[in-house]
């Protein structure tokens, strides 16, 4: 069971890549992010072609997030499903493919430390936490993908010192990721891949991609049956490369189920 999330900043402008990159890679679940669609624009069409089912949820230019899966989508929650009011923002969506519940997120930038975005952040990872006890146990298939906006640890940016300040790497940051992960997560390309740098994202700006300038933020988080199932993982650097690609590459690992 392969399982792919992936930042495509605006499905609109990069629709013939995804189509692309489906058709060679094959994935059987994919969490998309920054769709920049509204749900009606969403081309379920285009994807049911290539044999996937779809889940979106969008709110026009901004956000949007989206779950394809070639093995059936039930039970689709969008938005947070904590008991609170609905967030104003399309940033999470939820489903459940062949027994695996997963989840497609697009976590809040913060924009400035300080910031109102920046409590905003906060905030959307402790709902985000409170989505995940209402709606599943650490003992169940469960899989949190998407651009978190966070880089974990010092060594998934490519210079700790570049980023003094700013936001993705503060401390209080880190500990709300850390509190969604200790619901029972685990982060599968660090359980794949424990020592190097693995960078997801690379700014379009000074030739960040080609000089190495990386940030690893888009994460796939599993709960023990998952982290049980991995057998391999991938960030397809090739897929930032060429013509009009996205600043994000897609991140995915292979599962064998035995749920």
């Amino acid at each position: 069971m392969r399982i792919v999330t992936w930042n495509v900043n605006s499905l609109k402008a990069r629709m013939p890549r995804v189509e692309a990159w489906l058709e060679e890679t094959a994935p059987d679940v994919v969490l998309l992010q920054e769709t920049k669609l509204a749900d009606g624009a969403f081309p379920a069409l285009a994807f049911e072609a290539l044999g996937y089912t779809t889940a979106h949820h969008g709110q026009g230019q901004w956000n949007g997030v989206a779950i394809l899966s070639r093995v059936g989508i039930d039970n689709v929650v969008a938005n947070f499903d904590d008991g609170e009011p609905a967030d104003a923002e399309a940033r999470i969506i939820s489903g459940t493919c062949a027994g695996l519940r997963v989840t497609s997120v697009y976590v809040p930038n913060g924009r400035s430390v300080g910031h109102d975005h920046y409590y905003y952040k906060l905030g959307w990872l402790g709902r985000l936490r409170a989505h995940l006890d209402r709606s599943t146990t650490p003992d169940q298939p469960a899989l949190v993908g998407g651009d978190f906006n966070i880089a974990p640890e010092d060594r998934d940016v490519w210079s700790i010192a570049a980023f003094a300040d700013s936001t993705h790497v503060t401390q209080p940051e880190r500990d709300a990721l850390d509190h969604v992960c200790d619901f029972g997560l685990v982060d599968l390309m660090r359980q794949q891949y424990p020592d190097p740098p693995i960078y997801s994202y690379w700014d379009y700006r000074a030739g960040d991609f080609h000089q190495g300038r990386g940030m690893r933020i888009d994460l796939l988080l599993g709960t023990a049956p998952v982290s049980a199932a991995l057998r391999w993982g991938l960030v397809d650097r090739n897929s930032r490369r060429g013509t009009q690609p996205s600043d994000h590459a897609p991140v995915l690992v292979d599962l064998e189920p035995s749920w």
